[in-house]
């Protein structure tokens, strides 16, 4: 791809950090100081225990829930429309100029 060298600089200085601010790389249950008690007991609450009973609104066993009902409410879901990967990245932000006042 060939840029324009202003484009360029405004798409490169789009990743720079304004002054006073500070980059966090993990933060939460990642964070170094906690990540060796925190990481093993949110492992062990997304893993209930099995001697739990299933609850009475689940569908049997015989019947596999389809993927293309709504876990919420059972209705069938509908395609709306479908994106490709390069519809699903975001355009870089409006250039100033463009944005109206």
């Amino acid at each position: 791809m060939t840029l324009e060298v202003e484009e360029f600089l405004r798409r490169f200085l789009l990743h720079l950090l304004p002054r006073g601010f500070v980059r966090i790389r993990n933060f939460g249950f990642l964070a170094n100081r906690q990540r060796a008690i925190l990481l093993p007991l949110c492992c062990q609450l997304l893993h209930p225990s099995e001697n739990l009973t299933a609850s009475p609104a689940s569908p049997p066993a015989d019947q596999p829930q389809s993927l293309w009902n709504c876990p919420v409410c059972g209705a069938t879901m509908h395609v709306v429309e479908r994106l490709t990967a390069a519809q699903l990245l975001l355009p870089s932000p409006p250039q100033p100029e463009q944005c109206a006042a």
